[in-house]
C-alpha cells in the first residue's frame, strides 16, 4: 500500500504539472511546491490508518488526568501503552495532579466506570442492530435544528442591553417587523472585514446536528475541531470509498483500486481475532460515518475556515453542503448570510496563495 502510494504520488504530481500552467509571476519553488501540494491531497487516501504522525498536546493538569484515565479504559493496546508513556512524562513536571490515577479507589474506578458501560452499550446495540439493513445516505445530513431559531437568536442578541427577563424580550422579538429584524442582525454581525472577525456569543443560542458520511481523512481533518460535540462509528472498508478525479485524469484508477482491495483484504483477515486493531489496515479514502453537533456561532468559525481556498476538496465540500442545509432545510437564512467568507468557488491549486505568501515573507527576512 505504501509501494502504491508512493508510485501514484509521483504519477499524479507529472500529471497536475502537464496540465496546469506556471503564473509567470511565480517562482519554480512556488510553483512546485503547490503543484505537488495538490498531488498530495489526490492520493493521501491511499494512506492506511496505521500511518504514523507527530502529534503535540498542550493542556491543563485536570484534563491531562481525564485524559489519561480514558486511554487507560481504551480497548486498543496501543492506547494504553502510550498512556502510561505520557504519564511517565507528566510526572516530571505535573506529580501532584496525578496522584490519583494509580488509586484503586479514584482512577481504579473510573477505568472500570469506562470500560464496563461502553462494553454493556456496545453489545446491547450491537444485538439490536445486528440484522439491520443500512438505508443509502447522502454525504451530509442535517439532523436535528430549531424551528424557533431566529427568535432565539433576536432575543440573545438584545438580552444583555436591556434591564428586562428574557421572556418579554422573547416577547417582544415576536412582534418585530421583518425590517426591524433584519437591522437589528445586520448590526449586531457588523462589516466582518475577515472571516477573524466573528459575531457575538448570541450565535451560540442556535444549535445544528449533522450526519456525515465522508472519507477517514477528511474526517481527521474536521475532527480538529473541539468546540463541538463529535463522535463516529467503527472505521471498516464497509461504506466504500472515494477515489479523487485527479487519480483517473492520471490513468492511475487501477493502482488506486488495488490499494483498497489489499486493505480491505487486510481489513477481512484481521477483523475477527482483532476488530480494534482491524481498523489500521482501512484507507483514509473508505468512508466513516460520523456526527457533528454546534452552535452557530462556531459553524461561522468551522464552515469558514473548511471552505477556504487552501482546504482539501473532501472536507470543503462538506462544509458547504452544511452551509446549504442550514440556509435552505433549516431555513435559517440569517445565520447562513452571516457566514460572510465562505469561499465557494475551487482554486485550481489551493496551496498556490499560501505559498505566495510564504515565499513573500522568505524574501522580507
Amino acid at each position: 500500500m505504501f509501494d502504491a502510494y508512493s508510485l501514484l504520488l509521483g504519477k499524479v504530481t507529472d500529471h497536475v504539472r502537464a496540465t496546469v500552467p506556471r503564473d509567470a509571476g511565480d517562482s519554480d519553488f512556488v510553483y512546485r511546491q503547490a503543484t505537488r501540494a495538490k498531488a498530495l491531497d489526490a492520493v493521501r487516501g491511499v494512506l492506511p490508518a496505521a500511518s504514523l504522525s507527530n502529534v503535540g498536546i498542550y493542556g491543563t493538569g485536570q484534563a491531562f488526568q481525564m485524559l489519561l484515565l480514558r486511554m487507560r479504559a481504551h480497548p486498543l493496546p496501543e492506547a494504553r501503552h502510550y498512556a502510561e508513556l505520557m504519564l511517565h512524562e507528566l510526572r516530571k513536571v505535573i506529580p501532584s495532579f496525578l496522584k490519583g490515577i494509580d488509586l484503586a479507589d479514584r482512577g481504579g474506578r473510573w477505568v472500570n466506570y469506562m470500560s464496563t458501560t461502553r462494553e454493556r452499550s456496545s453489545e446491547l446495540v450491537r444485538s439490536m442492530f445486528a440484522d439491520t439493513p443500512v438505508d443509502q445516505a447522502d454525504m451530509v445530513e442535517l439532523i436535528d435544528f430549531d424551528p424557533h431559531a431566529e427568535d432565539k437568536l433576536l432575543a440573545a442578541i438584545c438580552y444583555p442591553y436591556t434591564n428586562v427577563p428574557e421572556h418579554q424580550i422573547i416577547e417582544r422579538v415576536r412582534t418585530m417587523a421583518p425590517a426591524e429584524r433584519l437591522a437589528l442582525i445586520r448590526a449586531y454581525v457588523g462589516e466582518r472585514e475577515n472571516r477573524r472577525h466573528k459575531p457575538g456569543r448570541a450565535f451560540e443560542r442556535v444549535d445544528y446536528r449533522f450526519d456525515v458520511l465522508s472519507d477517514y481523512g477528511a474526517f481527521r481533518d474536521m475532527q480538529r475541531h473541539r468546540l463541538l460535540t463529535l463522535d463516529w462509528q467503527p472505521l471498516t472498508p464497509n461504506h466504500g470509498y472515494v477515489r479523487p478525479e485527479l487519480v483517473d485524469e492520471a490513468g492511475m484508477a487501477d493502482v488506486f483500486d488495488d490499494a483498497m482491495a489489499r486493505s480491505a483484504a487486510l481489513y477481512d483477515a484481521l477483523k475477527d481475532e482483532l476488530p480494534e486493531q482491524a481498523r489500521y489496515a482501512v484507507s483514509m479514502a473508505y468512508r466513516l460515518r460520523y456526527s457533528m453537533q454546534f452552535n452557530a456561532r462556531e459553524a461561522i468559525h468551522l464552515l469558514e475556515l473548511r471552505s477556504s481556498p487552501q482546504g482539501h476538496p473532501a472536507y470543503r465540500r462538506i462544509a458547504l453542503e452544511m452551509h446549504r442545509l442550514i440556509a435552505e432545510k433549516a431555513g435559517h437564512t440569517a445565520v447562513a448570510a452571516a457566514m460572510t467568507h465562505m469561499t465557494y468557488e475551487a482554486p485550481e491549486l489551493e496551496r498556490l496563495e499560501s505559498e505566495r505568501r510564504a515565499e513573500d515573507r522568505r524574501s522580507q527576512t
